[in-house]
């Protein structure tokens, strides 16, 4: 939904035939006008009001909102005798009456002529200084009139500006004022705007008094999509008809004003995606049902008792499927052909000559022919059809599958390794070790994660742009990273055997902090901060296990340490939740162990 806003004008100089009450109106600042509360009989909509038709399921949701958060954005109106004439805002007028609302907050404007009103607006946006909010709310004002097309040709802007423009005029106020001061980017705010005025409002909130760009950055994350990498067909009319098409759909961001990139499909209406995810993953079960192919969930033993994986193989169950891990199939992919880039890309960090780079590359097309080979005699080999999917995602690819034959001892489920057992085949004693091993191993990806958004949120700020010298920490960070990236096991042996001293005994952070007491300092700049953001490591390795990203994570603290707080503290808090819970559970254990022994 775009919410049309008030129209503000700076003070600049106006024609002399502009009426002087006009020029007025056309003065004042929004955040000057008085915000009144007015009885929602006195208000009627403008006769000649070009808007006649209202989407009424839509107005009714509209009214829903209302009546759990009230109206967000005050309409506009205009006096006429007894009466106050909308001017803009006519369905959340009309949604305020479906909510059996009694007032409705209005700014009061003076209108006595639209046509100069009009080319007023139309002047002050020709202008070079014009503030962005102001601007998007005049151009929201001209909408009313004009298609986006037909604004571009009268002030000289492309197509796009002028939607993003509009897509910036449902920005609430809270958020505006943080666009005024400089503290929020045009583009961040055009991504907030893409919500509902009530879902901004949850993610102001949320974010508290001070502005976070980081914070609100990672909001719209999580309440978007991108259809990239949808399970599904985002060109399919079918899958949901009153939905239609993703291409053709207005809560796609390409079709907003390219907000994340020349034609990147990004959806940001959450309901309709995780509907269409479910459908397709339902029709996905049906095709297996009925073409005899086996569905392979992307789940291993060890995490088959996650409460996801766990509803995934219920749904598999439910439906009449026999829901096989990772651990009991063999499986056999259709293998993609390697080209030069690809090469590069995976020896990016070598010194190859062009001829070197070749021969890799004729060693992989040899590698690729062999399981190519494979692949085409798979069922040859007792392979059938079959489909992997993500529990999660539900993106899923075609494969050759084999289950993997087990005796009758390997099928106890005692005589398995205690990590492939369910907690519910353990005693309680054994429970509580996969309980500990388990928390060690979230632990793990926590630390994984949290590495991976404090590097995330360092790569937007402007570190690589930093004048000032080289710190100690930072010059620790480049040596071990080219160290560990760039040096194979000859050159360390040959040039660098004394480099890290004996580190046998020695945790990884240790190591670093033994390395740092002995390194000398080298000025390098820019080069070296850039190469400090691009060497860090992610997936299995994070601030606490890796020696190139612990150096790192020391080097920031220097410039973003609150930030860094920030994200630690979240992950603190979360972890320290849910240590408090298995702490409960553990000591329930305990007590069942207890009772046994008794």
């Amino acid at each position: 939904m775009t919410t049309k806003a008030s129209i503000k004008s700076r003070n600049g100089k106006v024609s002399t035939t502009v009426k002087k009450d006009v020029k007025e109106g056309l003065t004042q600042k929004a955040i000057g006008l008085q915000i009144q509360n007015l009885s929602i009989d006195k208000v009627i909509p403008d006769p000649k009001q070009p808007r006649k038709t209202f989407n009424e399921a839509l107005l009714k949701q509209l009214s829903e909102s209302i009546k759990k958060h009230g109206v967000l954005q005050p309409i506009t109106v205009r006096k006429s005798g007894k009466e106050y004439i909308i001017v803009m805002g006519e369905r959340r007028f009309r949604a305020s009456k479906l909510a059996s609302k009694k007032t409705i907050p209005c700014i009061v404007r003076t209108y006595k002529n639209n046509d100069v009103l009009e080319v007023q607006i139309i002047e002050n946006l020709q202008r070079q200084d014009v503030e962005p909010t102001e601007e998007a709310e005049a151009i929201a004002f001209l909408s009313e009139k004009y298609v986006p097309s037909e604004i571009a040709k009268r002030l000289g802007r492309s197509d796009n500006f002028i939607r993003q423009r509009l897509k910036l005029a449902g920005l609430i106020e809270g958020f505006k004022h943080f666009v005024r001061n400089g503290d929020m980017t045009i583009s961040l705010g055009i991504g907030v705007a893409l919500f509902e005025p009530e879902e901004q409002q949850m993610m102001l909130e949320t974010m508290g008094e001070n502005f976070n760009a980081h914070q609100v950055n990672r909001m719209i994350k999580d309440k978007t999509f991108d259809l990239e990498k949808a399970s599904f067909d985002v060109t399919d009319k079918k899958l949901m008809p009153k939905a239609g098409s993703c291409v053709e759909c207005p809560f796609n961001a390409a079709n907003q004003g390219n907000l994340f990139g020349e034609g990147k499909m990004v959806c940001t209406k959450s309901a309709c995606f995780e509907a269409k995810k479910t459908k397709s993953f339902l029709n996905l079960i049906e095709k297996s049902k009925k073409e005899n192919i086996l569905l392979i969930p992307e789940i291993q033993k060890y995490w088959v008792d996650d409460e996801n994986n766990q509803l995934i193989i219920s749904q598999l169950e439910k439906n009449g499927l026999k829901a096989y891990l990772l651990d009991d199939v063999e499986i056999i992919e259709n293998p993609n052909e390697p080209t030069i880039e690809d090469i590069k890309t995976e020896y990016q960090h070598y010194e190859l000559s062009d001829d070197e780079l070749r021969r890799k590359l004729t060693e992989a097309v040899q590698d690729y022919e062999e399981e190519l080979g494979i692949y085409h005699s798979a069922q040859e080999n007792g392979f059938v059809n079959g489909i992997v999917f993500h529990p999660e995602t539900h993106q899923h690819k075609e494969v050759f599958v084999k289950v993997i034959e087990k005796s009758e001892t390997e099928n106890s489920i005692y005589s398995e390794p205690l990590a492939n057992r369910k907690m519910a085949d353990c005693t309680p004693g054994e429970q509580i070790v996969k309980i500990n091993e388990r928390e060690i191993r979230k632990k793990h990806i926590e630390n994984n994660k949290q590495f991976e958004e404090v590097v995330s949120m360092i790569r937007e700020t402007k570190y690589i742009d930093t004048k000032k010298a080289l710190s100690v920490d930072e010059m620790v960070a480049f040596s071990l990273s080219l160290y560990e990236n760039n040096v194979d096991y000859v050159g360390r042996q040959r040039f660098f055997s004394g480099l890290l001293s004996n580190t046998s005994k020695m945790t990884d952070v240790e190591i670093v902090e033994n390395f740092k007491k002995k390194f000398k300092k080298e000025i390098f700049h820019k080069l070296i901060r850039y190469m400090l953001t691009k060497q860090v490591h992610f997936g299995e390795s994070n601030h606490i296990n890796n020696l190139t990203n612990i150096s790192f994570y020391n080097a920031m603290q220097g410039y973003y340490k609150s930030k860094i707080v920030n994200i630690e503290k979240e992950y603190a808090e979360k972890r320290s939740q849910r240590e408090e819970r298995l702490k409960e559970r553990i000591t329930i254990l305990e007590k069942q162990i207890q009772d046994l022994n008794d």
